[in-house]
């Protein structure tokens, strides 16, 4: 009896930890390749998984030391890499199960250059914080960042002073993409930039202010690497770069092909189009719930749980050839490779909804909108930078499911023509600018440059045109 217990005993280990799931290995022994010397580097763990409904979508964030290359004008940094966003279990209890040449969850993880300042022996882990709360977009939004991409932020990344208040994505320089066993991983890196160079970004496009950033001293270097204390944007450290961005939108216009924002629309007669005698509360002068216009359902008096989601699903195909954006984010790349037309099986499955019909277009004799002031500023961007150029630009709706596509006459698979310039379906608006429209609207809204001068909510109104925009507040 004795004998076999202690048999027993000797063939139970003492400890038993878990194994590294793969997906997770597979990350890290990536990281191991490039930091040999940092094997356990500092991490920051979320207690409660969120699979477990903890808060906190990034498994792990790990703080690397690197010791830059002054050579390169790489300053000494620290090195923040998530953990999450990519499938790292392979089971489905977050992310469906791929394949090992299929993109692994989301597809990518996301990764962090701070410029590590004289004398500091940790790594601070605010910038964990804004990891996270990306990651949630994420998650909450299933869309994927790229390079390229904007995001505006409108407060420091630290919560300090500093006029680091905005990013931009750009791929990290040392990771570049992983092959696991449960799929790619790209590794996206955040870059801080202040609020002229996210403008520069939007009215042009990411990778060209990228490319600006990197070239000019004391502003990320060739790595990018965020410096919260860097106090010159790119056009005082460099002046010139102005004109090569006013260049870049002139002659290449914007990839920015959609933001969210504060906007809705309202159908409106000719004779109401006037400063003196604009659509009531609701329409125009303050911004509604939702769209202006109620969508007509057929053959039914209400929609179902099961056609409401179908329509919003086929809202999100239809909009930009990618799914709608939290806001503020931008897209500024891999948007539609200046394709001036949509994806026509996208906008059929939303234009006519081919096996059930479910709303009516409905063709405005005229039309008001309103926007809040920001979105009025990238009105501004959507004319010059994507309308001029023969392009369309969306303003998707944060307080409902209302969009506005604005699209130049040459753009294909649309609603709209010379003759009906402003069509409804359902809460989706377009709206048809023909180009002597755009220079006017252009030249209107140049007086939006200057904020501290605007007396709001101001009306524009162009007669010809059955059309009316207001500006309100932000607020």
């Amino acid at each position: 009896m004795g004998e076999e217990e202690g048999v027993g005993c000797r063939s139970v280990p003492m400890t038993a930890f878990p194994p590294t799931p793969l997906g997770l290995e597979a990350l890290y022994s990536l990281c191991r390749r490039i930091y040999p010397d940092q094997v356990n580097p500092l991490q920051v763990t979320a207690l409660v998984k969120y699979w477990l409904g903890g808060p906190d979508p990034l498994d792990y964030i790990s703080m690397y030391t690197n010791s830059g290359d002054p050579e390169q004008n790489i300053p000494p940094h620290w090195h923040y890499i998530s953990f999450g966003l990519s499938d790292l279990h392979g089971d489905g209890r977050v992310h469906d199960v791929s394949g090992p040449e299929t993109p692994s969850g989301f597809g990518f993880e996301l990764t962090f250059r701070l410029k590590r300042e004289p004398g500091e022996t940790a790594p601070p882990t605010w910038p964990a914080a804004v990891m996270q709360a990306l990651a949630k977009y994420v998650f909450q939004s299933a869309n994927t960042l790229f390079v390229g991409d904007n995001v505006s932020w409108h407060n420091a990344l630290d919560n300090s002073e500093s006029r680091i208040q905005h990013m931009l994505m750009t791929e990290d320089p040392q990771l570049g993409t992983a092959h696991t066993p449960f799929g790619l991983v790209k590794f996206v890196q955040i870059v801080g930039v202040c609020s002229v160079e996210l403008q520069a970004a939007q009215h042009w496009n990411g990778p060209g202010v990228l490319e600006i950033l990197k070239r000019l001293p004391g502003a990320g270097g060739p790595w990018l690497i965020t410096d919260m204390r860097r106090g010159e944007s790119m056009l005082e450290l460099d002046p010139t770069t102005q004109e090569e961005v006013e260049r870049g939108v002139e002659t290449e216009g914007s990839n920015l092909s959609g933001v969210s924002a504060r906007c809705s629309w309202a159908d409106v007669n000719v004779q109401q189009l006037t400063p003196g005698a604009l659509p009531g509360e609701g329409e125009g002068g303050i911004l509604r719930e939702g769209p202006a216009t109620r969508p007509e359902p057929l053959n039914t008096s209400c929609i179902s749980e099961q056609q409401s989601h179908q329509i919003k699903t086929a809202l999100k195909k239809g909009l930009l050839n990618t799914k709608p954006i939290l806001p503020p984010i931008g897209r500024s790349s891999n948007l539609d490779n200046n394709d001036n037309s949509y994806d026509h099986s996208s906008t059929n499955e939303f234009g006519v909804l081919e096996s059930t019909e479910l709303l009516r277009s409905k063709k405005l004799e005229g039309l008001h909108l309103t926007f809040n002031l920001e979105a009025g500023n990238l009105l501004f961007l959507a004319i010059r930078g994507r309308v001029m150029h023969g392009r369309h630009f969306t303003f998707k709706s944060v307080l409902g499911d209302t969009a506005i596509t604005l699209v130049a006459p040459t753009v294909t698979g649309t609603l709209v023509d010379q003759e009906h310039p402003y069509v409804a379906h359902g809460p989706w608006l377009q709206v048809l600018i023909p180009d002597d429209l755009a220079q006017l609207i252009s030249d209107s809204f140049e007086d939006l440059d200057n904020p501290e001068e605007l007396i709001l909510p101001k009306t524009f109104v162009w007669s010809d045109h059955k059309l009316a925009i207001t500006i309100v507040e932000d607020k």
